[in-house]
């Protein structure tokens, strides 16, 4: 059987498809990676994965819109796949319906947040609704990452049969691990007994960067910031807020990294006061390595972390609250460390690629 699995850009195929292009492969399938040109394509086809690459763009421009959609049609009409697996809203469309006037056997969508569930203006809320529910007709497997957005999807009619899939990393590679902690903190020069605040992402405004470094500014503690802008992010630029911060040397930007389980092993509270998110991957990972997670009171959040338990969750773009969070775990080590292992517990059981990943391919008959 030959897929095709398609996603916007190259980060999100290097670092959320990647382990189901894997797992397709492992079973004897054909499998072709599809996204927007970028270097990091060239981490998978290193794998001996095949990918290609169309013009996608994470704008709502017209133009650039029907460049992707004829540009996948052609994609679908040459390689004649059996299933097609797409992955984002705005390509999670162009696919869907490409593949269905293609004529591909079998269709199936991959929710990781609805862009109706965003801050944004009504219209793009009702389009966003719309396109899903246009979609959602000629979709024959509909997962999505989070149990909430599922539920939405049911509401509001947007699929036959929503999966709440759930999103996992494997956890033998996101595990605590003393000797990388030890090497990550020499080279950044970072005592061994020094509390450390880290957030993976990209640097948006949406991921609560400005309320985290105002947060920090009251910590005692360092903060590594670890992830770049992408070329196609539209939000605000964060560069001032980094400009205008106080921390000092308490401030390391690591930018993008590959060596994220030695990064997270190396620190000690993970942050992600995001404005909004589906599932993230990155409080998974974090949880996997034994951190205490403090995070925005978001739904997808919520089935991650446990309040008081696992970590705290904190109300949406409110910096005193995040202070005292993250505060709390800075100054009490076995509070910090008890929650770290609540969450590693409930991660092995909620959030193992594995049995992910193994779902996802029985549910799409691979």
């Amino acid at each position: 059987m030959k897929v095709l699995e398609i996603t916007n850009v190259d980060f999100a195929l290097r670092q959320f498809i990647l382990p189901l292009l894997r797992g397709i492969r492992e079973r004897g399938h054909e499998v072709v990676g599809v996204s927007a040109d970028g270097p990091l394509l060239a981490q998978v086809r290193a794998e001996g994965i095949r990918v290609e690459t169309v013009p996608m763009s994470r704008s709502l421009s017209p133009a650039a819109q029907l460049r992707a959609f004829l540009a996948l049609l052609a994609l679908m009409r040459r390689e004649k796949p059996d299933l097609v697996h797409a992955h984002m809203p705005i390509s999670g469309f162009l696919a869907r319906i490409a593949a269905w006037i293609a004529g591909v056997p079998r269709i199936a969508y991959t929710c990781h947040g609805y862009l109706f569930n965003q801050p944004g203006p009504w219209w793009r809320r009702h389009l966003a609704i719309a396109l899903e529910w246009i979609a959602g007709r000629v979709t024959d497997v509909y997962f999505n990452v989070s149990a909430a957005e599922a539920q939405d999807a049911r509401r509001l009619h947007l699929a036959r049969a929503p999966v709440a899939i759930g999103n996992g990393r494997d956890p033998e590679r996101f595990r605590p691990d003393p000797q990388a902690r030890e090497r990550i903190r020499a080279e950044l020069q970072t005592p061994p007994g020094r509390p450390v605040v880290v957030i993976v992402s990209r640097l948006v405004r949406a991921k609560g960067i400005p309320e985290l470094l105002a947060a920090m500014a009251d910590v005692d503690a360092e903060l590594w910031v670890v992830g770049e802008r992408l070329a196609s992010d539209h939000d605000d630029s964060v560069e001032p807020d980094f400009a205008a911060c106080q921390l000092g040397p308490r401030l390391k930007r690591l930018g993008y990294r590959e060596d994220i389980p030695a990064i997270l092993a190396a620190a000690d509270i993970f942050a992600l006061p995001s404005h909004f998110e589906g599932l993230p991957m990155s409080i998974v990972e974090a949880m996997l390595v034994g951190m205490p997670v403090v995070a925005s009171d978001l739904r997808g959040v919520r089935e991650q972390v446990v309040d008081g338990e696992t970590g705290y969750l904190v109300p949406i773009r409110s910096v005193a609250p995040l202070r005292a969070a993250l505060a709390r775990l800075a100054t009490n080590h076995a509070l910090c460390r008890a929650m770290g292992e609540a969450g590693r517990i409930r991660a092995m059981e909620r959030f193992d690629e594995r049995k992910i990943l193994a779902r996802t391919l029985d549910l799409l008959r691979l």
